[in-house]
């Protein structure tokens, strides 16, 4: 495995457009970020209950442009001054990853600057090793170590043991865990996106109030919350039919600690499997605060969470994966195409 002092130092724009956030960043060798923009198209999509992709890919268009902008202003550099500029391949809504991949090519043809696609999932993943301009700068993750990738999407255990090796353990069968909170918040008549709204009614909220199902699914890695949504939807219409109020914040402590309990006891049973040194939880999930409470507080293994602003889709986890890709030696064509259903390989 090749150490990060001997990689080579590199600047690299990252681009973000596969979902609902269009977002560009500059990252130096893989961990210094000097910029991070990210415009948001939350309310746009809460009026639907979800992202509605046509909507998502308009929006990328009428600010790409502003947010490259601002991401090379706040970084004090120019195309000049870059390595490389990295981008979302896939996976993600086809309309919006086609725009932040013309956007770089546009930049690539113009700059001369290589080209490099990324996976979003690995991105995820490289969140980890972000660390902030002026912030101290924590260890890196050590390999091997085993990622736990818990958003919108998707939900999977990854084992790597270097830069950009990934083997999948194990994946949701199902919904993945984030997908659930969004329909167990609709289910609450909480607001999108479910995540947060989870976790602000669980406050207040007993965890033991109901005795949620966990899909354990032993002898596997796999993951599964469908039945745990659907538990949770027939205690709403019992409770709704006995004309009863519901207890939103016991439901959604519940709701969550199933959650939680499942992610957690799967991923250190994983880790002590494969001896791993580390353990990274990445993706939107590893926001919620019960998750990131119950993983940071066992002493089995080291955990490396990204700070708050990096859990969820943004471009500087793009450049941080482009830059380890980047480094060992990934160069792509200009007639690069966008994979909308890509899995982490």
């Amino acid at each position: 495995m090749m150490e990060q002092n001997l990689l080579p130092p590199a600047r690299v724009l990252g681009l973000e457009t596969s979902c609902d956030e269009t977002a560009a960043a500059v990252l130096e060798d893989g961990r210094i970020l000097h910029s991070s923009v990210v415009a948001t198209q939350m309310d746009l999509h809460a009026q639907f209950g979800g992202v509605f992709p046509e909507v998502a890919s308009r929006q990328h268009i009428r600010t790409i442009h502003s947010v490259v902008d601002q991401a090379l202003h706040q970084a004090h550099l120019s195309l000049s001054d870059l390595d490389a500029i990295a981008v979302t391949r896939g996976p993600g809504l086809a309309g919006s990853l086609v725009v932040g991949m013309n956007t770089a090519k546009g930049l690539a043809l113009a700059s001369g600057l290589p080209l490099i696609g990324v996976n979003h999932l690995e991105g995820h993943i490289y969140s980890a090793w972000i660390n902030p301009l002026d912030a101290p700068a924590p260890p890196e993750p050590e390999f091997p170590l085993l990622a736990l990738l818990v958003s919108g999407g998707h939900t999977e255990l990854n084992l790597m043991k270097g830069h950009v090796q990934y083997q999948r353990l194990g994946a949701t069968l199902d919904d993945a865990a984030g997908e659930a909170f969004d329909k167990v918040a609709r289910l609450l008549g909480l607001p999108y996106p479910g995540g947060p709204s989870i976790q602000k009614a669980a406050e207040g909220g007993d965890p033991k109030a109901f005795a949620f199902p966990r899909a354990r699914l032993d002898g596997t890695w796999d993951f599964s919350f469908s039945g745990l949504k659907t538990a949770v939807l027939r205690v709403v219409r019992q409770l709704e039919g006995s004309r009863q109020p519901l207890p939103v914040s016991d439901l959604a402590a519940s709701f969550q600690a199933a959650v939680v309990e499942v992610l957690f006891t799967k991923t250190i049973k994983a880790a002590q499997k494969f001896g791993v040194h580390t353990i990274v939880v990445a993706g939107g999930v590893s926001a919620n605060r019960a998750l990131r409470d119950t993983f940071l507080s066992q002493q089995q293994f080291p955990v490396h969470i990204p700070e708050l602003s990096l859990c969820t889709d943004n471009a500087a986890m793009i450049a941080a994966a482009g830059y380890y890709r980047f480094a060992l030696g990934q160069r792509d064509p200009l007639d690069l195409d966008v994979l909308p259903t890509w899995a982490l390989s």
